[in-house]
């Protein structure tokens, strides 16, 4: 039986409207703070991609209005599940924007599981995206994806071990400075930008890194605006394999 569901936000952003629309509606505009490798067709009727860790889910694109107004809605699945999802820009003064976004469609049967976690995901997203406008403007980052089993760790020990990792200390709190020194990885040097139950995310010179800590797994979400991003995604892999181990 499938569910149906409706989320709106909305947030300023310091960005003109076409800078937003170009972070919103094109594929190096949604890797820098979004998830996973994106393709944008620019056109109405177009697809709309991403590519997270193998796993690539289509869209066709139903508005395609630059500066205004972006839409892409999946295929309905046999249970007739589907999500849509709506950005809509207005231009403020002094350079900044409004955006609006809805995202709806139906779920399946674990409905409100995953109406939680979109809930949930949303505000976070769009604090990346602030971050990605004010700090890094003009810029496009390499997305680095990683994923690894938690070897029955709960959510806590997998925080608790990213937290000692990160030379953190257990309460995690935004503003943070971080230095830890990563086997294999270069200095991680920065500022915690984000921190609740699911999520760490810091800001450094040149990325966005977000760690999140899930029920039987551990998530990277990490956007890399650096000169050196060669072999980024294949040593981050390696550094959360061997964490959890």
């Amino acid at each position: 039986m499938t569910h149906p569901f409706e989320i709106e936000l909305e947030t300023v952003l310091p960005a003109s409207p076409e800078e937003v629309w170009e972070a919103i509606a094109t594929g190096p505009g949604i890797d820098s703070w979004f998830m996973g490798r994106n393709e944008v067709e620019q056109r109405e009727g177009g697809v709309s991609a991403m590519d997270t860790g193998g796993h690539r889910e289509e869209a066709v694109i139903t508005a395609f209005e630059p500066g205004k107004r972006f839409a892409a809605r999946t295929a309905q699945g046999e249970d007739g599940r589907f999500m849509a999802f709506e950005y809509l820009i207005e231009g403020r003064d002094r350079g900044s924007t409004v955006l609006r976004v809805v995202h709806s469609g139906l779920l399946g049967d674990d409905w409100q599981d995953e109406y939680d976690a979109l809930r949930r995901g949303w505000p976070f997203h769009l604090h990346t995206l602030r971050e990605y406008l004010a700090h890094f403007p003009g810029r496009t980052a390499v997305p680095v994806f990683a994923m690894a089993p938690s070897h029955g760790k709960t959510p806590q020990e997998v925080r608790a071990s990213l937290t000692r990792a990160l030379s953190l200390p257990a309460r995690v709190a935004v503003g943070a400075r971080v230095h830890a020194e990563l086997a294999g990885l270069p200095p991680l040097d920065g500022e915690v930008v984000w921190s609740d139950d699911e999520r760490m995310e810091v800001r450094t010179a040149d990325g966005i890194y977000t760690f999140h800590h899930g029920s039987g797994v551990a998530l990277m979400f990490h956007h890399l605006f650096g000169p050196d991003t060669d072999g980024a995604e294949a040593a981050w892999q390696r550094w959360l394999t061997g964490l959890l181990v």
